[in-house]
């Protein structure tokens, strides 16, 4: 109980030092993640987890305890929620058009649209059923259907092929255009626009791998040997060199060239940088590791 009523504190210290505007914006960006948090508890967690992490390696290594926490806090705070919207939208993307076939059929068979969509939450589409059934319950509770359904394409704002098939959807609805034709049309449109994605990234692979292997293994690899060849000059007597801090100097590097090229992989593969973010944070993770493994490994220097 002491532990509960401690982290309800916590959270309402969260909720009195983050703005409201923010956390709402928050909440928003865990809702498309699908995570069952809202804003302020889910932020106090990942402090929470953070802090502690941070502190238990500061234990060895003060400078690589702070960077521990923002490492953990960037990744579980952004990083995360992101990767899961991610998938969350390319499932919702996959399905899309099985979804709309689906409800040609049924209104084919003769029900209503209000009604097709109903049986539609009876399918399996994964995470486009729940958005469905959302959109179903707020029709029971009296909202207007292109109301709900300008709702869903609101909600599914960052994928541009959910958001535009909707708007087409909604706008043949108000003008009475005939449904299941126009659900049919627009399902083929999005098949059409996904395996056009589809080659995009399969023909792009090789230069995606040429920027993984490049800043996740062989550039951190190297740069990690530099300061064993340094600090084997240093003790010959030659000269002397602040290893320590050129260490430092380069493991910023290996992170900021994890970073780079990570959003140069969103452009290539999806032609937007925000798409790189998650490819920016399995190379940071891949790089530093390579970096740290060779610092510690005897290589013969």
């Amino acid at each position: 109980m002491a532990r509960i009523s401690l982290l309800s504190g916590l959270v309402k210290v969260t909720k009195k030092v983050i703005p409201e505007r923010w956390l709402k914006r928050y909440d928003a960006y865990l809702y498309s993640a699908g995570i069952g948090f809202l804003a302020a508890e889910y932020l106090t967690v990942t402090i929470l987890f953070a802090v502690l992490l941070g502190l238990v390696v500061a234990l060895l290594n003060p400078l690589y305890g702070i960077g521990t926490a923002l490492a953990v806090g960037l990744g579980i705070g952004v990083f995360y929620p992101y990767w899961r919207t991610a998938k969350r939208i390319e499932d919702m993307e996959r399905t899309l058009p099985d979804a709309f076939f689906y409800l040609a059929s049924s209104l084919r068979a003769g029900i209503s649209f209000s009604e097709a969509l109903e049986e539609l939450t009876t399918a399996r589409f994964g995470a486009l059923t729940d958005e469905f059934k959302k959109t179903v319950s707020e029709i029971k509770k009296g909202r207007p259907t292109i109301e709900a359904l300008r709702a869903f394409a609101f909600r599914n704002r960052k994928s541009k092929v959910i958001y535009r098939s909707m708007m087409i959807v909604i706008e043949a609805f108000e003008r009475g255009a005939p449904m299941a034709d126009v659900l049919v049309a627009v399902a083929n449109d999005v098949r059409e626009i996904l395996r056009i994605q589809r080659e995009r990234k399969s023909s792009t692979g090789m230069q995606t791998m040429f920027f993984i292997v490049a800043s996740g293994a062989v550039g951190p690899m190297i740069l990690g040997i530099l300061p064993k060849i340094m600090s084997s000059m240093t003790a010959s007597g030659t000269f002397t060199l602040p290893i320590d801090t050129i260490k430092l100097i380069l493991l910023g590097f290996v992170v900021l060239q994890a970073i780079v090229s990570g959003l140069g992989i969103g452009v290539i593969r999806e032609g937007k940088f925000s798409a790189g973010l998650k490819y920016s944070g399995m190379l940071v993770v891949m790089g530093v590791v390579v970096f740290q493994l060779i610092g510690i490994l005897n290589i013969g220097f």
